[in-house]
């Protein structure tokens, strides 16, 4: 049995960025590797942890640049099928001036969708510390009882079980569902990270209650909020902390929210203890480097391609100390 930090299961895709527009208004894209769980494995790697995904690729061109991509980030790539019947998945970001993004999404079916339950090996579970999910491989069948087996056999086994609600509206045939799946989600999960507008759309409320109501209502041992240039919150039932992020120059955000979250439970398993029982200092310690590496992450087109070293991130945590 091979050991593992982190075992994501989820969708890989090819993110398309506009690069410019002509004067009707078509953009010229460049195409980056992406999808949410992919991101956060990223960032994990990066940083000295090791990870494995769970998922399903086309058996074409795209599929297999993901897959060579997660390889060269040293992020096990055993557990991805291919498929010869749908294509690789493919999003269309769009960038405003602020680097803010929409998407548009080719996934009628996308292979992400396809994984099977059968096709999944729940060996790779039993050597992880931490099985992470998204909302995204829950939008469809078959991949929506494969992620509920995974998260099933990741709870029996006693394993800590992470969860990014990941909102893309148009990936579902109606946001009630949409909501339905995305609690489930909640009810089953240790840790989770969700941004101010998932807070909203899920409760309707602000920031800070609904990281109170993760905690109160779903159990949730951590909460992790995080509210774009104006920073993040992170709680559980003892502490809490709220810091805004380092200022950068933002070309493009895809991916910063899962890099984030990639980045902050690597420094829990570096802290090694509950998530639980962190203390506000560690809670601090854990939002700084996160915000940190996520910021950094903007200043470069794309997802994995953008986590940034380590070095980097420590430099601009001590920049921001030091003002």
């Amino acid at each position: 049995m091979k050991a593992y930090d982190v075992v994501a299961l989820g969708e890989l895709l090819i993110d398309f960025t506009t690069v410019q527009a002509d004067g009707d208004g078509y953009p010229t894209m460049a195409a980056h590797p992406g999808g949410a769980p992919g991101n956060f494995l990223a960032a994990l790697a990066k940083y000295g942890n090791t990870t494995a995904f769970l998922g399903k690729v086309g058996a074409d061109a795209f599929g297999d640049l993901l897959v060579g991509t997660l390889k060269k980030a040293n992020i096990d790539t055993s557990g991805i099928v291919r498929d010869s019947g749908a294509f690789t998945t493919m999003a269309f970001v769009t960038l405003d001036d602020h680097g803010e993004r929409s998407f548009s999404f080719a996934r009628k079916p996308g292979a992400d969708t396809m994984l099977r339950p059968e096709e999944l090996d729940f060996s790779m579970l039993d050597g992880a510390k931490v099985f992470h999910f998204g909302s995204l491989s829950l939008t469809d069948e078959p991949a929506r009882t494969a992620t509920e087996r995974a998260v099933d056999y990741a709870k029996r086994q006693r394993k800590l079980i992470t969860f990014d609600p990941n909102l893309r509206e148009h990936l579902w045939q109606n946001l009630n569902e949409a909501k339905s799946q995305m609690l489930w989600g909640l009810r089953w999960a240790h840790v989770a990270k969700l941004s101010d507008r998932e807070v909203e759309f899920l409760f309707g409320c602000a920031p800070e209650e609904g990281a109170d109501r993760l905690l109160e209502e779903f159990g949730i041992r951590l909460a992790m909020v995080t509210l774009g240039a104006d920073g993040c919150i992170l709680k559980n039932r003892t502490a809490s902390f709220r810091g805004r992020p380092p200022k950068v120059t933002a070309l493009d955000t895809t991916g910063a929210g899962d890099i984030f979250g990639g980045s902050a439970v690597h420094m829990l398993l570096e802290l090694g203890k509950d998530p639980g029982t962190l203390n506000a200092e560690e809670l601090e310690r854990v939002g700084r480097f996160a915000m940190a590496a996520a910021s950094l992450s903007t200043t470069q087109p794309g997802g994995i391609s953008s986590v940034p070293e380590r070095s980097a991130v420590e430099k601009l945590m001590r920049i921001e100390e030091a003002r």
